[in-house]
């Protein structure tokens, strides 16, 4: 992927942290999964819930499609806590360059450098940029 598009990715998630009700930091999750494998997208969607959930503090968290809701478009989900439904982590799934971009954000008071690390020994990662807020 060339430095110009991921220079490009970077910069548009900085802007979706911009200061808002809550501080906001994020990662951007590199693949290696293709348009055409929805079953492994879905089981890293799953692993990395996990791994937000699991750093950030909230107890466990379930996934919102948001397929009833105008508000979502396409290709971009939420992680709710199972408890009562507070904001854990919201995502958008991008097909770049043939493979997937996971673009996800999460609380500042998550521990940031374990969720990146933890990213980034996952199947079907690439790498990960991490995305701080400013």
């Amino acid at each position: 992927m060339s430095e110009t598009i991921d220079d490009d990715l970077y910069k548009r998630t900085l802007a979706l942290l911009e200061p808002g009700d809550i501080e906001l930091v994020g990662a951007i999750v590199h693949t290696d999964l293709s348009g055409q494998e929805d079953l492994e997208m879905h089981e890293l969607t799953v692993a990395i819930n996990d791994i937000i959930a699991g750093n950030a503090n909230k107890g466990d968290a379930w996934i919102y499609a948001g397929n009833d809701d105008t508000n979502f478009s396409s290709n971009q989900f939420q992680g709710l806590s199972v408890e009562d439904d507070e904001f854990v982590w919201e995502c958008q799934q991008l097909l770049r360059q043939g493979t997937f971009d996971l673009v996800f954000y999460y609380e500042a008071t998550a521990d940031h450098e374990a969720i990146v690390a933890d990213l980034g020994a996952l199947d079907h990662v690439e790498r990960v940029t991490p995305v701080p807020s400013e």
